[in-house]
């Protein structure tokens, strides 16, 4: 799995900070660009302890993420408060097996050789289809959910707080939660102000809606 940033709205707690300044102001929106760096910090950091989200809607992120499995992108997009685009297998030949093996699959020696054998046998099916001149958007119907995919996600960080909240829980399916994750370092690097307490909601709100007390992470 890769996940990296490819792009984000500039200066990306500045403007949350400006539009939280504005509604409590007589000052018109352009000139609220004139605060100072301590002050709108200052006043994002407020704002966000009070848990008044709604002016962080205005910044968003983009994340290149690959190497996940169609298994990760079903769930990915049942947000939808985001915006997707994913390699299509439609139009993208994917002759060549590519597939995630869950971890408890591949510390079994004899589920991880099934495993892999039936991924050849799917993906031999697949070609097979093709040489056939099936169309791609037909043969498709024989890979699985394993099959790799690569996907472009844009969020806002308001939306990306919520699904943090539910992804990066001990309770959340293990590779959608590694990419929160990993989404949720990358962002911490660019606002960390907005970040700085994202997480599961045991640590976000210090409670657990799973109430699962034998969590290793559920609130004391």
């Amino acid at each position: 799995m890769n996940v990296k940033i490819i792009g984000f709205t500039p200066k990306p707690e500045k403007l949350p900070a400006m539009a939280a300044k504005l509604t409590h102001s007589k000052s018109k929106p352009e000139d609220l660009n004139k605060s100072s760096d301590k002050e709108l910090k200052g006043i994002l950091e407020h704002v966000m302890s009070l848990g008044h989200t709604s002016v962080i809607e205005h910044t968003s992120f983009s994340f290149a993420i690959s190497d996940v499995s169609r298994s990760l992108t079903h769930q990915l997009v049942r947000h939808r408060i985001a915006s997707y685009a994913q390699q299509s297998q439609r139009y993208v030949n994917l002759n060549e097996p590519n597939y995630v093996t869950p971890p408890k699959i591949a510390k079994n020696k004899e589920m991880k050789k099934a495993y892999d054998a039936t991924m050849e046998n799917i993906w031999k099916e697949y070609n097979k289809l093709l040489d056939l001149d099936i169309p791609m958007e037909d043969s498709r119907y024989v890979l699985p959910n394993a099959t790799c995919t690569n996907i472009i996600v844009t969020m806002n960080a308001r939306s990306l707080l919520n699904f943090f909240e539910l992804r990066c829980c001990q309770h959340a399916q293990w590779e959608i939660r590694q990419l929160a994750n990993k989404m949720l370092k990358e962002v911490k690097l660019v606002a960390p102000t907005i970040f700085k307490n994202a997480g599961p909601t045991c640590k976000s709100k210090g409670i657990c809606p799973e109430s699962k007390k034998d969590c290793p992470l559920y609130p004391k």
